[in-house]
């Protein structure tokens, strides 16, 4: 992805959830988008693989409007157990 277009969407926040898999894998997702995750060896990896799958994501129309309307005014992430 060209560093131009990733600097169109600079300081846009989304949420993400990140979880480490029993091989040792960071998986991550950004449930703001049907189906867009990645993965990496390490954390780092993990973020800069989902930054370049959202980009990829927002070249659909449908996820750019998602995308442009997209305002939370809060988000948290919570667990229970069960």
């Amino acid at each position: 992805m060209s560093k131009a277009k990733s600097l169109k969407f600079r300081n846009k926040t989304l949420p993400i959830f990140i979880e480490k898999d029993e091989d040792g894998f960071y998986v991550v997702e950004c449930p703001v988008f049907k189906g867009c995750y990645s993965q990496g060896r390490t954390l780092d990896e993990a973020l800069d693989n989902i930054r370049e799958a959202i980009l990829l994501v927002l070249e659909e129309k449908e996820s750019m409007d998602r995308f442009k309307a997209y305002r939370p005014s809060e988000v948290s992430l919570h667990t229970i157990i069960m």
